[in-house]
């Protein structure tokens, strides 16, 4: 089932799709709550992120990965409309 919106074809909803052609967000998703639906786009295009977790990853990327939950924590709680929360479930 593909879902057109707003000239954007999405694989669902709350279905994260990658954006390379975006000028400035690398992802985007259809999110939708209840009877909202809304477009966010997220992540900065060419970032270097810590991804999944790896085993024998660096303190490195250990770090940054807590510091952008720590950072980001009080909206990554408000849920799927919050363009944090699908940055921390896809990004981080």
């Amino acid at each position: 089932m593909s879902i057109e919106y707003r000239g954007e074809t999405f694989s669902g909803y709350n279905k994260p799709k990658r954006t390379p052609k975006h000028p400035s967000k690398s992802h985007a998703v259809l999110a939708k709550e209840g009877t909202k639906i809304k477009l966010i786009r997220f992540g900065e295009q060419g970032a270097s992120t810590a991804g999944k977790p790896k085993s024998g990853e660096s303190d490195k990327m250990k770090k940054k990965r807590a510091s952008f939950k720590a950072r980001h924590g009080k909206n990554i709680a408000k849920g799927k409309m919050s363009a944090a929360y699908w940055a921390d479930k896809v990004k981080w």
